[in-house]
């Protein structure tokens, strides 16, 4: 998932984020990437379904 980065890389990944952001702000940035990814893949099945319905017509 990560490529070629280790425990260690990740490790001080994290760490920044924290510095960075404050631990506080985490849980708000989580959620609005969730809410955002769950927007997204709304889309797609939207597009999907719609793809599929104009296949049928023609």
């Amino acid at each position: 998932m990560f490529g070629n980065l280790g425990a260690t890389e990740i490790i001080l990944i994290v760490l920044a984020i924290i510095i960075l952001f404050g631990a506080k702000k985490i849980p708000e940035l989580a959620q609005g990437i969730g809410k955002g990814m769950k927007e997204f893949k709304k889309a797609v099945k939207e597009i999907d379904e719609d793809n599929k319905q104009e296949d049928k017509k023609s």
